[in-house]
């Protein structure tokens, strides 16, 4: 049978005068809440999405209780209006919720489309490296760009520099150790900027469907200027960071002097922009 009107009072009536107990008096009005959505004014949800909203609110609802003073409105008409207010609010956050949820998923779309090939090729067999006239030179090279090296690379590589897949492989894990710190700094930066870059996309996005000229929209504007501001920022750190190994890091791993890899790699650049010209 439904409850009688202003049935909240009573319980509130009853947990203060002890005769239920704050477990009892939370579990009544959660019941009551949950039975009849519609003298709430929000029938529209379904009764699965109602109930992941009273769920949401029961926290609130608890705290709510504490609040409480006889003043004004009486306690079924306050717990009544925090419902509305909150289902409000929680239908917008919702919503924002899936507006981010699709922009992420665009945007992956889209970067999917731009990096994958339509027609992926397959080579059934790897084209053998004969050793080169300079192994040291390529051996300097290689190490420069060691991140990009995988074991395939390595044991495809090692004798054309006149090395063995280990003695190269030895060679790019000391120069990765020695690296490890600042690998791990531009590791994280790049996540870090992947992540901004999402959020600038959502801060859009909320911006565009919240109301015009409404204060929501104006705040979704700022925090997307912020937010962009700070991706720049971002994107400038990891430009003046190295994300290749330095001569002296190389020289030392190879038990050389710096001056002699600075030799070898401008030695190949000038050549290179010769046979460019």
């Amino acid at each position: 049978m439904p409850e009688k009107p202003q049935y909240l009072n009573k319980l509130l009536q009853d947990y203060r005068q002890g005769h239920i107990s704050r477990k009892e008096l939370e579990g009544s009005i959660f019941n009551h809440i949950r039975k009849d959505p519609r003298r709430l004014s929000i029938s529209w949800w379904t009764e699965e999405a109602y109930d992941d909203f009273i769920s949401w609110f029961y926290p609130r609802m608890s705290r709510a209780v504490d609040r409480y003073k006889e003043c004004g409105s009486n306690f079924d008409a306050y717990i009544t209006t925090m419902i509305r207010l909150s289902a409000k609010e929680y239908g917008i956050r919702k919503k924002e919720h899936r507006i981010i949820e699709k922009t992420w998923w665009d945007a992956k779309a889209e970067e999917m489309a731009v990096y994958e090939p339509e027609e992926p090729e397959y080579l059934e067999e790897e084209p053998k490296l004969h050793r080169v006239s300079n192994p040291r030179q390529v051996l300097m090279l290689l190490l420069k760009a060691y991140h990009y090296l995988s074991e395939s690379h390595v044991a495809r590589l090692a004798p054309a520099v006149g090395l063995t897949k280990e003695e190269l492989s030895s060679i790019i894990d000391r120069l990765r150790r020695l690296r490890l710190q600042r690998d791990e700094a531009v590791r994280n930066l790049k996540e870090r900027i992947h992540a901004q870059f999402y959020r600038c996309l959502a801060f859009e996005k909320r911006m565009i469907h919240a109301p015009p000229y409404s204060i929501h929209r104006l705040k979704m504007k700022k925090c997307l200027e912020t937010a962009r501001k700070r991706l720049l920022s971002m994107r400038k750190r990891l430009a003046s960071m190295r994300t290749e190994a330095s001569n002296e890091q190389i020289a030392q791993v190879l038990g050389v002097k710096k001056g002699t890899v600075d030799s070898n790699l401008h030695a190949v650049k000038q050549r290179n922009q010769t046979e460019n010209q």
